[in-house]
């Protein structure tokens, strides 16, 4: 008999995303080899890991819908796959235990954790890893080079599992703030810092990488060139050297803090990316040729 992803998590098919992971979330933690000891529990555990699989992803959960268990292991005409469905031969890669990492991020769910309501904060601009008895619980803390530079205050709602005697679960959740800043007191949850991307610059250690496109003439002629810097301000340099493929202009105090003394900074530094003409008339070219002889 097919097996029923629905029934094995226990939700019916007009479950949203939410409901699948809570019930997951769940069943995954009472049917766990470390919680729970009877026999078939192994199976279940797996039946849990190959459903969520399935049912977490839109793709896989469309073609599962439409075309059954039969069409999602043996695969479906390409012209149906373009609705979203998956169109390949599904296999579960066998490892429930591989899903259950991925589903609470690496941590350890089995560990009792608690959160004072005071607000947690990070020394400087980086993390602190307190050890405790069990081990931390890590979740990622995306922030832009702009919250890393001014500060920045988060709130990030984290969950608790908590088992009933009947082996039923309940999921509680927590929201925590933190601060960015300054005198830090460790807590026992550790928060890693996740640089996101910026539109203007890329991060070298303490300094910030620029790239200005200018064109052919500005670069054998001179130019000035208006820069905004991470906190706002607009800078204008002007450059009088001829700039070559490799040039860079370094302004120094313009980049990050650093981190031993915050009222120190790294440098920015710019680099030009020259625009070299598509075209040249016959004309252009020998004016050209008779300013570089």
């Amino acid at each position: 008999m097919d097996e029923d992803y629905y029934k094995t998590l226990e939700i019916n098919k007009s479950a949203i995303a939410a409901d699948i992971k809570k019930a997951y979330r769940c069943l995954a933690l009472k049917f766990h080899p470390n919680s729970s000891k009877e026999a078939g529990s192994a199976e279940r555990f797996r039946q849990l890991g190959e459903a969520y699989d399935v049912l977490s992803d839109p793709r896989k959960k469309a073609t599962y819908d439409r075309f059954g268990l039969e069409g999602l292991k043996g695969g479906i005409p390409p012209e149906f796959g373009r609705g979203g469905a998956w169109s390949s031969k599904y296999a579960y890669h066998g490892d429930p235990e591989k899903t259950f990492k991925q589903f609470f991020g690496g941590d350890n769910p089995f560990a009792v954790f608690s959160a004072n309501d005071v607000p947690l904060q990070f020394v400087g601009l980086q993390p602190v890893v307190v050890k405790t008895q069990d081990p931390p619980i890590e979740r990622d803390l995306e922030l832009s080079l702009d919250d890393l530079f001014h500060g920045c205050t988060k709130k990030i709602k984290i969950y608790r599992n908590v088992m009933n005697e009947g082996g039923s679960c309940n999921v509680k959740d927590k929201i925590l703030t933190i601060d960015l800043g300054p005198n830090s007191i460790p807590a026992d949850i550790v928060f890693i810092v996740r640089q996101k991307s910026h539109p203007l610059f890329e991060r070298q250690d303490d300094d910030l990488i620029n790239q200005t496109q200018i064109s052919l003439e500005m670069a054998l002629t001179g130019f000035s060139v208006s820069v905004q810097t991470i906190d706002g301000r607009l800078i204008n340099i002007p450059i009088n050297d001829i700039v070559h493929p490799r040039y860079s202009k370094v302004v120094p105090g313009e980049g990050m803090p650093l981190f031993q003394d915050p009222s120190q900074r790294g440098d920015l530094i710019i680099y030009f990316d020259i625009q070299f003409p598509e075209k040249l008339s016959v004309d252009r070219k020998h004016l050209i040729k008779k300013a570089l002889r």
